[in-house]
């Protein structure tokens, strides 16, 4: 099927004015501020959350160890106290 000159020229006849259209320029404003409404949320990468993940982990075994370290000097305290 061939394509009809008339019908190209309307489409493109369409496309711009849709392009020029108050539409256009309301998508514009809205990627804008959704932009700007994002960066004032101070949002982080699935990277970065995803490091801090796991430094989190790390501290509650090291926290868990320095406890359990804790607990046990303060038996032999107890131990030696009697």
């Amino acid at each position: 099927m061939n394509n009809n000159p008339w019908l190209e020229s309307i489409q493109k006849n369409v496309s711009e004015l849709i392009a020029k259209s108050p539409a256009a320029d309301i998508e514009r404003n809205l990627k804008s501020f959704t932009s700007q409404a994002f960066n004032k949320l101070e949002l982080v990468t699935r990277e970065e959350f995803d490091v801090q993940a796991d430094l989190l982990r790390q501290a509650v075994a090291k926290l868990e160890q320095l406890e359990t370290q804790l607990h046990a000097a303060e038996q032999r305290i107890a131990a030696l106290n009697k």
